[in-house]
């Protein structure tokens, strides 16, 4: 007797899974955590370093010289306001406070009219010899005030303008032109060519083109790079050192030398950081009004 045996069904292989594709989203945003918790700290220390001396300088200027060695870090027992009213007349602090805004007012107020005349003619119009002339600016940044302190006394001296106020104005604008000239260049080169075209069109000249329509729309640019030469310009101590030596046309940054020098065994000590604090808050305080200006037109020349 025959047996047919019946066929086993054939059983399919086992699918191979495939591997499971790394979680990159996961690990990136790890990395990213750990990367912003680390820039925070670099951030928040960055930032203590340079908030506590100022706040330590305030401080101290409101103590008596005793309070000053006895605990240096110790709010003060009461507020002496005689400290300000002390280094304001006697150590002649108005009279410096005075001499400094006249000086650097009148050159910040140079600096940006020569500058932003001088940007708007490299970077609108092309001629012989504009890379030069650029470049040129560009190299003055890169020159060393000290190698010119000699000439540029005999220079000053023979054109009757040492221990002056405007002597000294114009000296700033001369130090502080390379890099107006090389910021604002890069600026103007970012606005838009149709708006000067269609107030040519209109009947305008190229002096009310650029006062009335390409200056206005620079003014971003313009508060920008007048913050960066009011900084320079107001802590600057070389040159006047250098230029004025006259003690009636001092600006504050001689002031505060002198009030330390003057000083001898005496020590007022309250009265220089009173005298300090006085020559920084214009500084702060143009930089709190002014802080979101400054972002701007450091964002501004970057797109178009």
């Amino acid at each position: 007797m025959k047996t047919t045996e019946t066929p086993t069904p054939a059983v399919p292989a086992p699918r191979a899974t495939p591997p499971r594709a790394p979680r990159t989203g996961v690990r990136k945003k790890s990395e990213g955590q750990v990367l912003n918790v680390f820039s925070h700290g670099i951030l928040i220390v960055w930032a203590i370093l340079v908030v506590m001396p100022l706040l330590w300088a305030v401080m101290t200027s409101f103590k008596d010289d005793k309070s000053i060695f006895r605990s240096p870090w110790a709010l003060p027992d009461k507020l002496h306001f005689e400290n300000w009213s002390r280094a304001w007349t006697e150590a002649n602090m108005a009279d410096y406070f005075l001499n400094t805004i006249l000086v650097v007012g009148g050159s910040l107020i140079g600096t940006l009219v020569l500058g932003s005349m001088t940007a708007y003619v490299l970077a609108r119009f092309e001629f012989p010899g504009n890379r030069f002339l650029y470049y040129l600016f560009v190299g003055g940044m890169s020159f060393p005030v000290m190698l010119a302190l000699v000439p540029l006394f005999y220079v000053v001296n023979n054109m009757g303008l040492l221990n002056t106020i405007h002597g000294l104005i114009l000296v700033y604008i001369a130090y502080s032109l390379p890099f107006t000239v090389f910021f604002l260049t890069s600026f103007f080169r970012t606005l838009p060519s149709s708006v000067a075209e269609a107030a040519f069109v209109d009947g305008a000249s190229h002096t009310r083109t650029f006062f009335q329509v390409m200056l206005p729309m620079a003014k971003p640019g313009l508060i920008s790079v007048g913050i960066f030469n009011f900084l320079g310009q107001w802590n600057q101590y070389m040159l006047p050192t250098v230029l004025n030596t006259d003690p009636e046309e001092r600006v504050l940054t001689q002031g505060l030398v002198q009030l330390a020098v003057s000083q001898g065994y005496k020590g007022d000590w309250s009265g220089l950081f009173a005298g300090l604090v006085m020559a920084m808050l214009p500084v702060l305080a143009a930089y709190v009004v002014f802080q979101r200006q400054v972002v701007a037109g450091l964002t501004a020349g970057a797109l178009k």
